[in-house]
């Protein structure tokens, strides 16, 4: 009896990010004692995937609009013109320029553009895995963070405390938890 091996799913391909199963979040700290959480409920985004992965690239645009803090009054704060300015500047977007791969580390460089602002950020993704889900789709996950300076996307709002400090912090750090589907 000839036993076979199980198959294995290749990782190299094009990938849509599936936002019913990904997360793009962020976090600061607030009156220098707590951190904010959020996130953005709307998004798009691709993957292609090289079987080297310096052939790799990924695109994700963001719904400035669709930030959610589970606070109706902050939210609304941070998407007007002292943050987001989401009526004049809709979209939120990174685009890779370079992926680097170390192990089971991606490391994704990209310009970030907020507010017409576009900075070159640097996100190191985790490869969680690769499965076949039950509907036939082929799922590649991800996990990353970073943290980026809000001034230099010229978002400057404050406030001083009376205690010393200030209302919100200059670093925000990014999530990502990616779920994408790989295109047939």
């Amino acid at each position: 009896m000839t036993e076979t091996a199980a198959p294995t799913l290749e990782l190299a391909g094009d990938y849509q990010i599936d936002p019913a199963h990904t997360r793009i979040g962020f976090t600061a700290r607030h009156a220098m004692v707590t951190k904010v959480r959020g996130s953005f409920g709307e998004f798009r985004g691709t993957a292609s995937i090289g079987a080297d992965a310096a052939l790799s690239s990924t695109e994700i645009i963001i719904a400035a609009n669709s930030l959610n803090t589970g606070q109706e009054q902050r939210d609304g704060h941070v998407q007007g013109d002292d943050f987001l300015a989401v009526n004049v500047y809709p979209e939120i977007t990174f685009r890779s320029t370079s992926v680097e791969q170390d192990g089971d580390t991606f490391n994704i460089t990209g310009d970030l553009t907020i507010r017409d602002v576009t900075k070159s950020v640097t996100v190191p993704f985790e490869f969680t895995g690769l499965a076949k889900d039950p509907f036939g789709n082929v799922r590649a996950g991800f996990e990353g963070s970073t943290s980026i300076n809000r001034k230099d996307w010229g978002i400057t709002f404050n406030a001083a405390l009376e205690t010393g400090g200030v209302l919100v912090s200059e670093k925000v750090g990014l999530e990502f938890d990616v779920s994408a589907i790989k295109q047939a």
